[in-house]
């Protein structure tokens, strides 16, 4: 289905200088990690990270009670669930909101990430286990970022009032958005098969988290992803010695504050942390607790708490509490035997600000593995960039460049700059003449020689116009490779949704990923896949 060429992830232009330097090794990012992403640092984290500090029995029991919130959990699934009852079983995480109907493809190559990352790493390791979890961000409440998908060049949405964590939202309503979506990927087979499987999510389950987590499972299922919502009592009554540290102590504001000023010697900061880190919700709220005076007042409510009652209510009620971007790693690593997170650039660059964080409440910081990053080409977008004789890294520059580069390489036996030279030097003779005659000459000279070239920048300028309206056909083709590859100017995998390639080749196209996307211990590249 797909043939894959890989591309060094320096040669695409698009990633910060922080999240290069991760990749690449540079001393000046050694201090805001502790093991780096190839293998013999895999050997060293499991000898110096033991997780003594897990409540596995606490972990399993939970993670078996949220997978049968649904139907369709499989049994690879299962089977990964009870091997972290193990203490040579290890996690690979990846986390990412709960993004209507997958949201853009990164999603679905973030998770197939940690599902290959953990089969590198088991021929690595044999005599260990690891299992993929996806992190449900149940919690989120920015639902503006997750109420709309990209197909085909339309934009869905989801209009709801509701308010609080996008986990707990009621899926009613979602009726009307499917039928749009599937207004628009036709009536074919494949298109018909993925319509069901987004009706049983949305309309068979009565909130978000759910819907989402049997999407995850009919998608990832057989390949054994663990699907876990932090959104969870028991697991957040392991977190309670953090609350606390973060609440009344302002542990972690202090510490990546630190972090952050050394980082910002060379780079910008991801993420600012607060004094606390941490919100208060309820069934359709979630706002930040803030100290003001001797009390902890919940933003924008009435709604306030005396240190003694605060620390009752995590002691009692901590699923009351939900961490924020600086304090929820913190709680995935305590609750999990996480030895990676698998992320994006701006995750990887928020994760090192946490080193000194971690090391001071004794956490194991995970390996920082960067995600696939991947690019779909099909057939015809392969045959305008062969005919434009445009190689797959040139979709990467700017389209008005590749305009340019286009036009010289087609017209690169028209050079003005050689005729510019030869006017400077006839006027060059000319003004000698001049200024043996009269001086007072030489100003008319120089000017009438300005004039000259200026006329012969205006020729060019129209050549250049008339060449383009020659080439307005292969011109149009450049906008259309760059409107495909980065629509609306994003790369294809941040905006376009995975149902307009499902609907083409079907289940084939999850099989091909997951075969495809391959972990390599020894560097990390950006993949083609092509058609």
């Amino acid at each position: 289905m797909f043939q894959k060429q890989l591309l060094p992830l320096h040669q695409t232009g698009l990633f910060s200088s922080l999240f290069e330097d991760y990749i690449s090794g540079s001393e000046q990012v050694k201090q805001f990690y502790n093991h780096h992403i190839y293998k013999n640092n895999f050997s060293d984290y499991f000898e110096k990270n033991k997780f003594e500090y897990l409540n596995r029995s606490v972990l399993v029991k939970a993670l078996q009670v949220q997978a049968n919130l649904t139907t369709n959990i499989s049994p690879a699934s299962l089977a990964n669930i009870a091997l972290l009852e193990n203490t040579t079983t290890y996690t690979v995480t990846t986390g990412h909101q709960l993004c209507l109907f997958t949201g853009p493809l990164y999603f679905i190559y973030k998770i197939t990430s940690a599902i290959n990352l953990c089969k590198t790493l088991k021929e690595q390791f044999p005599e260990k286990e690891f299992v993929p979890v996806y992190w449900m961000a149940s919690e989120d409440h920015d639902f503006e970022e997750i109420n709309h998908v990209h197909v085909f060049g339309k934009k869905i949405v989801w209009n709801t009032n509701q308010k609080g964590s996008v986990g707990e939202f009621s899926t009613e309503g979602l009726q009307e958005v499917i039928a749009e979506l599937k207004t628009i990927l036709g009536e074919n087979e494949k298109a018909s098969e993925l319509i069901t499987v987004f009706e049983n999510a949305y309309i068979n389950h009565v909130n978000l988290a759910d819907a989402t987590r049997y999407l995850v499972n009919e998608l990832f299922g057989e390949y054994g992803i663990v699907i876990l919502d932090g959104n969870d009592s028991a697991l957040k009554n392991l977190f309670k010695e953090e609350f606390k540290k973060d609440i009344f102590e302002n542990t972690s504001y202090k510490l990546v504050s630190e972090t952050i000023t050394e980082l910002q010697k060379n780079y910008s900061a991801q993420v600012t942390p607060r004094e606390i880190n941490i919100f208060y919700k309820e069934k359709g709220l979630r706002e930040r607790i803030e100290k003001q005076d001797n009390r902890y007042v919940v933003l924008n409510t009435t709604i306030s708490f005396s240190e003694e009652e605060l620390n009752t209510l995590i002691q009692t009620t901590p699923e009351k509490l939900s961490p924020n971007v600086v304090l929820r790693p913190l709680y995935q690593q305590k609750i999990l035997p996480n030895i990676a997170y698998v992320g994006g650039p701006g995750e990887i660059a928020y994760w090192l600000e946490y080193k000194t964080m971690f090391d001071a409440f004794q956490i194991h910081l995970p390996i920082l593995m960067p995600r696939h990053f991947v690019m779909l080409l099909d057939k015809g977008t392969q045959n305008k960039l062969q005919k434009l004789n445009l190689g797959i890294e040139d979709s990467f520059k700017d389209g008005e460049d590749l305009v340019k580069q286009f036009i010289k390489t087609q017209h690169n036996d028209i050079n003005l700059e050689d005729a510019k030279t030869q006017l400077a030097t006839i006027y060059a003779g000319i003004l000698e003449t001049v200024t043996a005659i009269d001086k007072s000459l030489i100003g008319t000279t120089e000017a009438e020689k300005q004039k000259a070239i200026n006329g012969i920048s205006t020729i060019e300028q129209k050549i250049n116009r008339a060449l383009k309206q020659k080439s307005e056909t292969d011109v149009n083709q450049i906008w259309s490779v760059k409107e495909k590859l980065f629509p609306k100017n994003t790369p294809q995998e941040r905006y376009d949704n995975f149902s307009m390639y499902y609907t083409k080749y079907g289940k084939e196209f999850m099989t091909a990923i997951n075969t495809l996307l391959i972990y390599d211990l020894k560097k990390t590249e950006y993949t083609f896949l092509l058609e």
